[in-house]
């Protein structure tokens, strides 16, 4: 009996970021689920060239992160091609891309949540992705009548992507200068949470303080990344996984005779994953910015309201006021908010017992801890850890 060959199908996907381990997994659960494919990866940086295997190898189709230097020996293979980087259009090859204006949306829905009414933006000149970015987020911006700032690196032309980042970590200096001459409280939307951790670099060099004077929102949702970045970096979280399964069905149809009915396909990115790097209610109130950022950092070594007054001139009472007027709260519950945040990463991110967590987030007992936050969530802290427990 002559059985049919197992259809051999190269991805071309970098695993060393995660949108392109997303994408992977997409492709990967397609073939799983709808298709008996033999997937044949090797491991590669995204601007790494076509493995010299492929060229030798019997293969059937190409998902791949496609550019200028690979269309021409992927095209020598003869086969179907899908393309998911998108970085330009090649005729007869279809591509599946992130939709960008929802992923601006996104970010400039969660500033203009967090309070702020200045916004800038930070990427890299020539990169596709944040060209198509910055377009998408400068019309949101003009059309809330914002005042906007941008700052780009860029390389020579023709620069791969690698490059280009690569230049972001050198003009360090410029990019601090930058910021430091931002009006405060900004709200920044950056290309990619790489340039995200660049921002925050600068930031840092400058004696801006993230997330007071500016708050920094990045795309991709990279864990890694992120929770290198100090603060952890919130980021718009795209749908990898969506984007790698459709790239997959479509050159499934390709592969059966069947055109896509569209050159380009959009999929819409997921959430914001916030993290500390926007979570600020911004005011223009410079002494209440000193206030709450002294509070974000000595809150958890258990400082009280008499202790803020090494943070501000203001007296208690004038305080107490502003607080009130701005943020609708006073300065004791912003300490206990920010301490309660903590108790809630410790519970879902680590074993530590609860008298552990206790001392690292300003109690000296487990009980006045478990009270607090069981006023505060409605939960036990037990509870609240079997119900948000991370899995990574």
């Amino acid at each position: 009996m002559n059985r049919k060959s197992r259809p051999r199908i190269a991805l071309v996907v970098e695993a060393s970021r995660a949108y392109g381990r997303g994408l992977l997994r997409g492709v990967a659960y397609f073939a799983r689920t709808q298709v008996h494919w033999a997937l044949l990866h090797q491991e590669m940086m995204l601007d790494s060239a076509i493995p010299e295997w492929i060229r030798r190898s019997q293969i059937d189709g190409v998902i791949a992160r496609v550019d200028a230097h690979t269309i021409k020996p992927l095209r020598k293979l003869g086969v179907p091609i899908v393309d998911v980087r998108c970085n330009r259009k090649f005729t007869g090859v279809p591509q599946v891309e992130t939709d960008n204006q929802r992923v601006a949306e996104l970010a400039f829905e969660h500033l203009w949540s967090r309070g702020f009414r200045r916004f800038a933006f930070c990427g890299f000149r020539f990169a596709t992705y944040s060209d198509a970015r910055l377009k998408c987020f400068r019309k949101l911006v003009e059309n809330s009548n914002s005042p906007f700032d941008v700052y780009e690196s860029e390389g020579p032309p023709g620069s791969t992507l690698t490059s280009l980042e690569g230049a972001g970590i050198r003009d360090i200096e410029p990019m601090a200068n930058w910021l430091t001459g931002l009006v405060r409280p900004t709200g920044i939307f950056v290309c990619n949470d790489i340039r995200g951790q660049q921002v925050m670099h600068a930031c840092q060099k400058a004696g801006v303080a993230i997330p007071d004077d500016v708050g920094v929102i990045g795309v991709d949702d990279d864990d890694a990344i992120c929770l290198l970045c100090d603060p952890p970096l919130s980021s718009v979280k795209p749908d990898a996984e969506q984007v790698g399964y459709r790239a997959a069905e479509i050159l499934h149809q390709m592969m059966s005779g069947i055109q896509p009915e569209t050159d380009v396909e959009y999929v819409e990115p997921l959430s914001v994953s916030e993290r500390m790097s926007t979570k600020v209610i911004a005011v223009d109130d410079i002494e209440l910015a000193r206030v709450c950022h002294f509070i974000r950092q000595y809150a958890c070594d258990g400082i009280n309201v008499s202790d803020l007054s090494q943070a501000t001139s203001l007296s208690r009472r004038q305080l107490e006021r502003r607080f009130r007027e701005v943020l609708g709260l006073t300065p004791h519950e912003q300490i206990t908010a920010t301490q309660i945040d903590r108790v809630k990463q410790l519970l879902r991110e680590t074993d530590m017992t609860l008298e552990e967590i206790a001392s690292k987030a300003g109690y000296n007992h487990k009980e006045s801890l478990s009270s607090v936050f069981k006023r505060e969530t409605g939960q036990t802290p037990g509870a609240y850890r079997a119900s948000n427990r991370c899995t990574q």
